[in-house]
């Protein structure tokens, strides 16, 4: 069996993706699939987390390489953006087409 049969074959649960799942990092994946960039403090509020642990959670999005974080300024004042990669929009994609079959639809 090739690895796209053995990727289709099974229960949908094994194409849940863990780095995605945690619901943290589901929520800052979520919302940032509706834009192409957000500010970390818009994220952040968003998802109704602390600095210290959106950032822990944007780390391991980002070391997976499905979140791009770009740093700048705004006046004088340092500003973080977020936004999804390419890479982190299909695994989103993937992640939410298993959770729909999951559920039944």
């Amino acid at each position: 069996m090739s690895t796209e049969e053995k990727a289709g074959a099974g229960h949908a649960r094994h194409r849940l993706d863990d780095v995605i799942h945690a619901p943290v990092r589901f929520s800052i994946v979520a919302t940032l699939a509706g834009v192409d960039e957000a500010e970390f403090a818009m994220v952040r509020d968003e998802v109704e987390v602390s600095d210290s642990a959106l950032s822990k959670q944007v780390s391991t999005l980002e070391q997976a390489g499905y979140v791009r974080v770009r740093k700048g300024y705004i006046g004088k004042r340092p500003r973080t953006w977020l936004s999804l990669t390419a890479h982190g929009r299909r695994a989103f994609s993937d992640h939410l087409a298993a959770l729909r079959e999951i559920a039944g639809g």
